[in-house]
């Protein structure tokens, strides 16, 4: 029989899309059609594996031109697979370090700190709007990329735009078009012109790396797939905004929380912001496309069909996480956490594989980030804090608005009683 296209129905369902379809199929894989293309949907560790390996899956036909078009662009290292990705990939690994990371969460701190003081003024303010740009200037200084301080709000709201309209066929698709064609615009003159000599990237930045970067035909790379590429590193780091809002969000319905956080307990704060990315919807499906015909778990999946894993599905399965609809950071107090196991950003070694290679980022910040949050005192006034699953990335409706912030009174441990 023929299989319906689902395409509406992804964008009407949202993240409930591909789990709901789960719950209908007979086997193990969901059959289905999506943008008029045969496509099978999977989930679980195990068909992670599998949908990670070179052998089973390729990424680079499968990602829509719509998502390209704003997300990650043309050209760039997840349009690739084999020797092009590992070396591209190389080029964002380099700049991974525990010294660049530790630099990157520094500046991210200090600009934090900064328009916290700022907010002592008693106005109220939208948490996430506020954190979007204190890391669009934390990471741009630290990416050897110059951006006055005027320029930082226009900048901000161009990088979340990216990343806010890549789920959607409405106005924000189109708001994320016209602010990648700004950035590419913008950082590709600055790449020609730090390879030109009319500006100077500092030693080893972002900024350096992928302009002197060659490619496996040795190469530089465009100016434009260079701007692209530096809009990989600036605006996923940039999307920490979304955790940050979920962070305060989930502190706000569950207080119990802020202590630890309030009191440094390092292995707290780790486990905190594993469970946020778990817990909170972000990524709703990563796609590929089947380089052969394949089988999984006994059912057929042909060659060229698109293959769908369910990430926000598998991030709530209960085979692999306990009374997975509750938060609960304790859940990874002394677990290790396979590869496959949480994936939020993707699943395998971000070495080499397709797992992003900023993830250890964007744990570094919130841990810095939900820390300094718990530490604050603020009122939460009256709005809208429903998170829609239709919505494509999801977020708090009102980006979460605080009033009154102020640093948390530190009270005095009482004396033991004689």
């Amino acid at each position: 029989m023929p299989i319906a296209d689902h395409t509406l129905l992804l964008l009407f369902e949202g993240y409930g899309w591909l789990p709901d379809q789960r719950r209908r199929a007979s086997g193990e894989v969901v059959h289905t059609r999506v943008a008029g293309q045969r496509a099978v949907g999977l989930c679980g560790p195990d068909a992670a594996r599998f949908f990670y390996d070179e052998d089973h899956v390729e990424r680079r036909t499968a990602l829509p031109g719509p998502v390209k078009s704003t997300l990650f662009g043309h050209g760039a290292v997840h349009t690739l697979d084999g020797p092009d990705h590992r070396v591209r990939k190389a080029m964002f690994m380099s700049l991974m370090t525990d010294e660049g990371i530790a630099d990157l969460v520094g500046r991210t701190t200090t600009a934090w700190d900064e328009a916290v003081a700022s907010w002592a003024d008693g106005r109220r303010v939208v948490l996430f709007d506020e954190a979007a740009r204190v890391i669009t200037r934390a990471v741009c200084r630290w990416a050897g990329i110059p951006l006055d301080d005027t320029d930082v709000p226009a900048a901000a709201s161009d990088l979340v735009a990216l990343v806010d309209g890549f789920g959607t066929a409405g106005p924000r698709h189109w708001r994320a078009r016209r602010a990648r064609a700004r950035r590419e615009a913008w950082l590709g003159g600055l790449v020609r012109d730090v390879r030109g000599g009319a500006a100077t990237a500092p030693p080893d930045s972002a900024l350096d790396v992928v302009a002197r970067h060659r490619d496996t035909d040795g190469e530089l790379l465009d100016p434009r797939v260079a701007a692209v590429e530096l809009l990989n590193i600036v605006r996923p780091t940039v999307a920490v905004s979304w955790f940050v809002a979920f962070a305060a969000h989930a502190l706000h319905r569950w207080p119990r929380h802020r202590a630890p956080l309030r009191e440094g307990d390092e292995v707290f704060a780790e486990a905190f912001v594993h469970e946020v990315r778990r817990f909170y919807p972000f990524a709703p499906l990563v796609g590929g496309r089947a380089v052969g015909d394949l089988s999984w778990r006994g059912e057929r999946i042909p060659a060229g069909a698109l293959v769908l894993l369910d990430v926000y599905g598998q991030n709530h399965d209960p085979r692999l996480w306990e009374d997975p609809y509750a938060f609960d950071p304790g859940r990874f107090i002394g677990r290790e956490i396979g590869e496959f196991d949480l994936i939020p950003q993707g699943g395998g070694d971000p070495r080499t594989g397709h797992r992003c290679p900023g993830e250890a980022i964007t744990v570094a910040l919130l841990k810095a980030l939900v820390a300094r949050l718990a530490r604050l005192d603020y009122d939460v006034p009256g709005q809208d804090l429903s998170i829609s699953l239709r919505r494509i990335p999801a977020r708090p409706a009102s980006g979460f608005v605080m009033a009154s912030v102020r640093p948390a009174v530190r009270r005095p441990v009482p004396s033991p009683q004689r």
